[in-house]
């Protein structure tokens, strides 16, 4: 199943799920309105809508997620590489290496992550 798409106002809605659920929808209300600054019918209406497209549920006025913030930052990325590098890993990675200077830590860790996928 292809993980939905989540826009940007709705990724910091999830933001706030992740780090809260299960959670009642009246606290999620309270939440996005102490941190998002939404009324409460934005919520509902951003409830309702990542419900609709299987981001989420709400059952029985408690909100849990369906797709996880690993999977939202796996596809989102994955996007981003398949528009702008043409589906290119390598292409991506030296083009942000270009840009930022890399620890010795981060190459090793990049090293490692290469490394366990050729295994």
């Amino acid at each position: 199943m292809d993980t939905p798409k989540i826009f940007e106002s709705e990724y910091r809605f999830c933001e706030i799920l992740w780090e809260n659920e299960p959670v009642s929808s009246s606290a999620l209300v309270k939440l996005c309105s102490e941190q998002l600054e939404w009324k409460k019918s934005t919520t509902y209406t951003v409830i309702r809508r990542l419900s609709e497209r299987g981001v989420l549920k709400s059952e029985n006025a408690v909100v849990t997620s369906l797709v996880s913030k690993e999977e939202v930052l796996t596809a989102e990325s994955a996007e981003v590489i398949e528009k702008t590098f043409a589906g290119s890993l390598p292409s991506f990675i030296a083009a942000f290496a270009r840009k930022k200077t890399l620890t010795e830590q981060e190459i090793d860790e990049i090293r490692e992550i290469i490394d366990s996928y050729g295994n």
